[in-house]
């Protein structure tokens, strides 16, 4: 186990390093609301999002924002139209629209509602049963976040993106509150899957290969409802 939190401490000042690529330089927050003109079809008005499976990018982090457009820019990031979309920014564009929607202010998310089961043989559910489910899925999730799930070595989320998952700005790791419970669910699958693995030393995917379905949802809609 002490191994295991060494390998920790190293990911993290490996990434605080890192990070310094993406230092503070000049950014025009201005400017940066121009040059995102083209984000809003996808991403949504002042980086809010109307559909779930796009991230929200208001309030993010500068230098995750940063490592991501490089990312997609340089191929390190998979996304056919995100990697299209920042072959087009400069250096000064990415620094500039980063430092735009980390000026804005996420929207909070509405209180999810567990959905009925497409099983036409099976029993409808009251919408008490399913508050009371939804509860259940919410509570699990926070403890998943707060406490991880150490028999299974899967590390709590809240050592990386912070107590509330307002992220870690120096590590570059994002802020996750209020985002999409979807996108969130879509993202940690990914991980899981290694089908996205541009994260140091693929903490994530050792992380999410070992979570179960359930877990991933039931972090994912906790996260979503954190601010």
């Amino acid at each position: 186990m002490k191994k295991k939190w060494l390998a920790l401490s190293l990911t993290l000042a490996f990434a605080s390093t890192s990070s310094l690529l993406y230092a503070d330089t000049d950014a025009d927050i201005e400017a940066g609301e121009t040059k995102a003109a083209s984000c809003v079809s996808c991403h949504g008005e002042n980086g809010n999002s109307m559909v779930s499976t796009f991230p929200k990018l208001a309030q993010q982090d500068e230098s995750y924002l940063r490592k991501q457009l490089h990312a997609f820019k340089n191929g390190s990031r998979k996304n056919p139209m995100m990697a299209s979309i920042a072959q087009s920014l400069s250096d000064k564009d990415i620094i500039d629209i980063a430092a735009y929607y980390m000026a804005q202010k996420v929207s909070v998310n509405e209180l999810p509602v567990m959905n009925d089961d497409d099983d036409d043989d099976k029993p409808a559910v009251s919408e008490a049963d399913k508050k009371i489910a939804m509860d259940k899925l919410l509570a699990q999730g926070g403890d998943l976040y707060r406490n991880g799930d150490l028999p299974h070595e899967v590390s709590a989320c809240i050592a990386c993106h912070g107590p509330l998952a307002e992220g870690n700005e120096p590590a570059a790791f994002p802020a996750l509150r209020s985002q999409h419970a979807d996108y969130l669910i879509k993202t940690l699958t990914d991980f899981k899957n290694g089908e996205r693995s541009n994260n140091a030393e693929n903490m994530m995917h050792m992380i999410t290969k070992k979570m179960t379905v359930e877990e991933i949802k039931a972090v994912s809609y906790r996260i979503s409802m954190m601010k």
